[in-house]
């Protein structure tokens, strides 16, 4: 099976690569650098249209390379207050070769009113990297490494955003396919 993620960011390709493996055997994962076409922190839905358009801009990549792509996948980070209270959050897209979607949520963290307005001005990366005096937070542990002291990681955001998207794709009772 074949797979493509939009990020070179290794810890994003290691939490997906950790939700395929629970359930599929043989999988090889290639991240491809694509564009999301939003802001460099995507505030409420543009978190859910950035993981997509990464999607599709590697379903494009794919059709242009003639790739033969089982699963495509675009991961997107944000911030958003639809619920009342601002959090972090990650949202997984998989798309498969037949063209059907599903989506997933990574568990959120919430931010202090204080960090909201530089987290959307700047991004979340740049204020953990100054708050925490690291360098690339975002590619290693990330910030919540630092918030859970070391209990929960970017990896397994990751996963678990990935995972609940695969919940769509294993199980032939629950999803909506037609």
């Amino acid at each position: 099976m074949k797979i493509l993620i939009g990020t070179k960011n290794p810890a994003k390709i290691e939490g997906a690569k950790q939700a395929f493996a629970k359930y599929f055997e043989s999988f090889d994962i290639e991240g491809i650098p694509v564009p999301s076409q939003v802001s460099e922190e995507p505030v409420n839905e543009s978190i859910y249209e950035g993981a997509k358009n990464r999607v599709n801009n590697l379903i494009e990549y794919a059709n242009e390379q003639q790739l033969d792509i089982d699963y495509f996948l675009g991961i997107e980070s944000g911030i958003t207050n639809l619920l009342g209270k601002w959090v972090i959050i990650n949202i997984a897209v998989i798309k498969d070769k037949n063209g059907y979607e599903s989506w997933g949520y990574s568990p959120a963290f919430p931010v202090p009113d204080k960090y909201v307005d530089e987290i959307i001005e700047k991004d979340l990366g740049t204020v953990m990297d100054c708050l925490f005096q690291e360098k690339d937070l975002r590619s290693k542990k990330g910030g919540i490494s630092f918030l859970t002291h070391d209990v929960i990681n970017r990896i397994d955001l990751t996963r678990g955003a990935f995972i609940m998207a695969l919940t769509q794709f294993v199980n032939k009772k629950w999803n909506d396919k037609k």
